[in-house]
């Protein structure tokens, strides 16, 4: 594995675990609880958790940060990657389950895409700012 990828899997990782650790736990966190209600746990599963960010995050670099060239592409790209992730699992979940909204879809959804926008940007500004 080259200096390029490590750095861009790295910034792409770091980036999405400050982001989404201050969403979920800070800024909406107590939205999440009253939305979901007695489907959340009072705490996460660690290593399903673990698992996800760092297979998303590989996903992120290989779908979206190594192919870009430039970081408005890797933030578009991003976009829409964090669009369809996030709206499989949003949407599968409102079919699915009674306590999944509409709402609670629409804007896990809004924020898959904007998070995983910026982590691709960070990660790809992470690999360019590599010498090689």
């Amino acid at each position: 594995m080259t200096r390029k990828i490590r750095f861009a899997y790295l910034g792409t990782l770091l980036a999405f675990l400050v982001l989404d650790g201050l969403w979920l736990g800070v800024f909406m966190g107590q939205t999440y609880r009253s939305l979901l209600g007695s489907l959340m746990l009072d705490q996460p599963r660690l290593l399903p958790a673990v698992l996800f960010y760092l297979l998303y995050a590989l996903g992120c670099v290989v779908l979206v940060v190594l192919p870009s060239g430039s970081w408005q592409r890797a933030a578009g790209l991003g976009a829409l990657l964090g669009l369809v992730a996030y709206g499989t699992y949003d949407l599968s979940n409102w079919a699915t389950l009674q306590g999944w909204s509409a709402g609670l879809a629409l804007m896990d959804m809004a924020w898959g895409t904007f998070l995983t926008a910026v982590c691709c940007s960070v990660g790809y500004l992470c690999a360019h700012r590599v010498r090689h």
